[in-house]
């Protein structure tokens, strides 16, 4: 694990998020990177890990901000590790007030396929990851009166299509957001789940088919009502509403973010 804390710019926090401090795993690229940054630009101090430092470097060069972030490198299924970086960020940035586990992915193909180790890993990567977050950050939210939780799971969650380790563990994660929601409210901390749609990210897979092979993406746009894919700013935005002090009265939620998507993939289901 490399280590690096790090300091914004100069220039006195304001916007929406001056002065929270928000946890985000997963938040080096793509939609994690997203939120982060989207945080940040409205005052936030954020404490965000990831895999491998290079993005996470990146991220922080180029930023210009007036805030604080702070970053470790990590396999957050990993053991301990992820428990490190939550009490870790929590000392830098003094204190939690919210939380945001973006972190996830799937292993492994079809059910004859697929490998005991995949849907572990699969399973682990995110109800795992999520669940140690949410226990780890707890006592700190409880410290600062209160908080929101926002878990990013998947439309694949309740509209299903291949694989089935991916689907179930993002089904997981909507229960789980729907059950800890009245576990904690009298904690004051709220928790939501944001399912995004396919979401058109430069480089990753529907990108890589739009420009790779135009006819099957113009196909699988059929999926979405109005034709277009998901943008990750749009997410970003769902994410920083219930992040926020307007979503005061939204706990145990799950907000699909999809543009009226049908088929999850354009294998359909």
């Amino acid at each position: 694990m490399t280590d690096a804390g790090h300091t914004g710019g100069q220039r006195a926090a304001t916007g929406q998020f001056a002065g929270r401090r928000i946890v985000v795993t997963g938040g080096s690229r793509g939609l994690g990177e997203h939120i982060v940054r989207l945080l940040l630009s409205e005052g936030a101090r954020v404490a965000t890990c990831a895999r491998k430092p290079e993005p996470l470097e990146a991220l922080r060069s180029s930023l210009d901000v007036p805030t604080a972030l702070f970053t470790r490198t990590l396999d957050v299924s990993a053991p301990e590790l992820l428990e490190r970086f939550v009490e870790e960020a929590a000392s830098a940035l003094g204190g939690l007030d919210g939380v945001v586990a973006c972190a996830g992915g799937a292993r492994g193909r079809g059910i004859t396929e697929a490998t005991a180790e995949d849907w572990a890993a699969t399973w682990e990567l995110n109800v795992g990851h999520v669940v140690r977050l949410i226990a780890v950050a707890t006592p700190h939210l409880r410290a600062a009166g209160g908080g929101s939780i926002v878990v990013v799971a998947s439309v694949s969650g309740w509209k299903p299509g291949p694989q089935a380790q991916y689907g179930s563990a993002k089904a997981a994660q909507i229960h789980m957001v729907s059950s800890l929601a009245r576990e904690l409210a009298t904690d004051g901390i709220r928790v939501n789940a944001v399912s995004p749609g396919s979401m058109l990210i430069p480089g990753k897979r529907w990108d890589r088919m739009r420009r790779e092979d135009p006819s099957a993406f113009d196909r699988f746009r059929t999926e979405f009502p109005g034709r277009e894919l998901v943008r990750p700013e749009e997410v970003a935005d769902a994410i920083a509403f219930l992040l926020s002090d307007q979503s005061r009265a939204v706990t145990g939620i799950n907000l699909p973010v999809d543009k009226g998507q049908n088929a999850p993939t354009p294998e359909g289901y």
